[in-house]
């Protein structure tokens, strides 16, 4: 999983309340079995003005000039402001991965959808609440300041301004932890490779009916 430390980027505003992971990525890209390539699709239904199928090629489309991603002055964002109830509807984890793989590396809301929120640690995408006066004074600058740039200090827990002021955030420390260290669920369980290896060694051992073999001894 990627890292996350000090993130600076151009903010893309989207004014919309309770949006939900099937905007975010329609259920018909839900059939691949892989986990890469969902950023093209990213709020497919919103983003163009035709219907879109897996593995369509992007360039094909026909993309909608009045929406937020497709304006000129949002081209490259990597944080995305939001409005209160952001991920709600179903739990598909394809919605972080979409949102990580169009480029977006943080998501600033008043609320979330706990899945989601919860999702967003896991695929190292860090999800910020903040108060809903807050966020709505960082709409009005994002419109106000075209090319307007927040810089995500993620160990300091703070949101910088281009001014120089400053806004904390809260985040619980063990995710914290992960997001810094780049580490996922597989990558928590890989720190502790040695007290597996000597586990599975020390099961073999005491019931070898459930391997053919014993693992070799390491020099």
């Amino acid at each position: 999983m990627q890292t996350f430390t000090v993130h600076k980027g151009l903010v893309a505003p989207m004014d919309r309340e309770n949006v939900d992971t099937d905007a975010i990525i329609p259920k018909q890209f839900l059939k691949s079995i892989r986990k890469t390539g969902f950023g093209p699709n990213l709020f497919d239904e919103w983003r163009y003005l035709d219907a879109g199928f897996p593995g369509q090629d992007p360039t094909s489309r026909k993309p909608n000039p009045d929406f937020v991603l497709n304006q000129p002055r949002y081209k490259g964002a990597s944080v995305l402001l939001a409005r209160k109830n952001f991920g709600c509807g179903s739990s598909r984890e394809h919605a972080p991965w979409a949102i990580d793989q169009y480029g977006f590396r943080a998501i600033l809301a008043p609320s979330f959808a706990d899945i989601f929120f919860n999702n967003c640690f896991k695929n190292g995408l860090l999800p910020i609440v903040l108060p809903e006066r807050t966020i709505s004074q960082l709409f009005d600058e994002a419109a106000a300041f075209p090319g307007f740039e927040l810089t995500i200090d993620l160990p300091r827990q703070v949101i910088v301004k281009p001014q120089g002021e400053e806004i904390a955030f809260d985040v619980q420390a063990f995710r914290k932890h992960c997001l810094i260290n780049g580490l996922d669920d597989i990558g928590l369980t890989l720190l502790h490779t040695d007290k597996i290896k000597a586990f599975e060694a020390q099961r073999l051992m005491e019931k070898p009916w459930l391997a053919h073999s014993l693992p070799a001894a390491s020099n």
